[in-house]
C-alpha cells in the first residue's frame, strides 16, 4: 500500500507500516514481561534490560507511530521534539535537584 497525505500535503504511514509497528510494539512489550517474571538476570541486568528495551519501543513509536524520521520535511517536528525532551529532563531534573537539595539542609538541623 503507499503512504496517503492529507489536504495539507503531510504523510501518514500505510496500514502495513501501522501493523509492523504494532508487531513490534507488542512484541517488545511481552519481552519486557518475560525478562521481569522469569527473573533469569541479576537485578542490574534487568534494569540493563528493561531500559534498553523501553529505548527501542521509544524508537519504534517515534517511527512507526509518529512518523519522525531523518527526512528534511520532518526537521521542525523533530526539532521541536528534542527541545520537549530537554525541556522535560530540564524540569525533572531541576526538580529532583530543589528536592534534594532542601531535604538534605532541613534534615541537618
Amino acid at each position: 500500500m503507499s503512504t496517503q497525505t492529507n489536504s495539507s500535503g503531510e504523510s501518514h504511514g500505510s496500514v502495513s507500516s501501522y501493523l509492523i509497528g504494532f508487531v513490534l510494539a507488542v512484541v517488545l512489550t511481552v519481552l519486557s514481561f518475560l525478562v521481569v517474571s522469569t527473573h533469569s538476570l541479576s537485578p542490574m541486568g534487568t534494569l540493563a534490560a528493561l531500559s534498553m528495551l523501553a529505548l527501542v519501543q521509544v524508537l519504534v513509536h517515534l517511527h512507526y507511530f509518529l512518523h519522525m524520521g531523518g527526512s528534511s520535511e520532518q526537521r521542525w517536528n523533530n526539532i521541536c521534539f528534542v527541545f520537549t525532551v530537554a525541556f522535560v529532563t530540564i524540569l525533572i531534573v531541576g526538580t529532583v535537584f530543589i528536592m534534594t537539595n532542601t531535604t538534605m539542609h532541613m534534615m541537618s538541623r
